[in-house]
């Protein structure tokens, strides 16, 4: 398995929906684990209101079904509630692995 490429995306929560937010991306572990070209997935929590998810793949068409997958979809759904701001997604490209 050689991991390649990723997403990184930051959440930012609406005042008081927080842990809305967090139970919200527990959710997601499932629909990743799901996926089958998803090598990594992982929902951070950074600050008060600020969150992250980190995703690895090795090919761009596994980040490709990714993005157009459910997880997006759901947090579509959610996002009017839940954050503060539109989530901040960027392809990365991995450097080293562990």
């Amino acid at each position: 398995m050689t991991v390649r490429i990723g997403l990184l995306a930051r959440l930012e929560a609406k005042a008081g929906k927080a842990d809305e937010l967090a139970a919200f991306l527990e959710s997601g572990r499932a629909i990743a684990e799901a996926e089958e070209g998803t090598v990594t997935w992982y929902a951070f929590h950074i600050d008060e209101n600020t969150f992250g998810i980190f995703d690895t793949f090795e090919i761009e068409d596994a980040r490709q079904a990714h993005i157009n997958g459910e997880i997006p979809k759901a947090l579509a759904n959610v996002g009017p509630d839940l954050l503060a701001t539109d989530p901040d997604i960027r392809p990365v490209d991995i450097v080293a692995v562990l």
